[in-house]
């Protein structure tokens, strides 16, 4: 069920070095998965990853430091679950996705669309994020996208044969 007070969309996007079917690949392995998708400070696992559409999946994010930060579930956590909505072989992943929260600002179904765009010097992936959650800070949600990305083109450029 979507948010229908949260019709925010915030996207990203980054040239990585490498075929969409390598990227595509790095979506469908569950341990490839939360290695390269916990934004930096966070670690991650999954707990139920079915890469089909309509097929379910479940992780956990956790926070790394030290320091307080508002987790979603607990005080250092995310859990996110949700479903597999659309899966367009080597150009387009859709999930739909709600986070574990007692806090409202925190609710609704959050839609992230990843599309894959060849180019002659790698793949353009774009990332938009519709009915994203009040509670999530923009400022912080466009740091993880960039961060996740980030990360995304360290794993796949240094794992081509993935």
């Amino acid at each position: 069920m979507t948010n229908p007070s949260s019709n925010r969309i915030d996207s990203a996007s980054r040239v990585i070095m490498a075929e969409p079917k390598t990227i595509y690949r790095a979506f469908m392995n569950p341990e490839a998965f939360i290695a390269w998708l916990p934004p930096k400070g966070m670690s991650g696992h999954v707990d139920r990853f079915e890469p089909y559409e309509g097929g379910a999946y479940s992780i956990t994010l956790i926070y790394e430091s030290d320091r307080s930060f508002q987790g979603k579930t607990s005080e250092n956590t995310d859990v996110s679950r949700g479903r597999f909505l659309k899966l367009v072989q080597d150009r387009k992943i859709v999930l739909a996705g709600q986070f574990d929260s007692d806090d409202p600002s925190f609710s609704g179904e959050m839609i992230q669309t990843w599309y894959l765009e060849a180019l002659s010097e790698g793949t353009r992936v774009i990332i938009v994020c519709e009915n994203v959650p009040e509670g999530i800070r923009k400022e912080d949600h466009d740091s993880g996208l960039s961060s996740t990305l980030e990360n995304l083109a360290a794993f796949t450029e240094t794992n081509r044969a993935y």
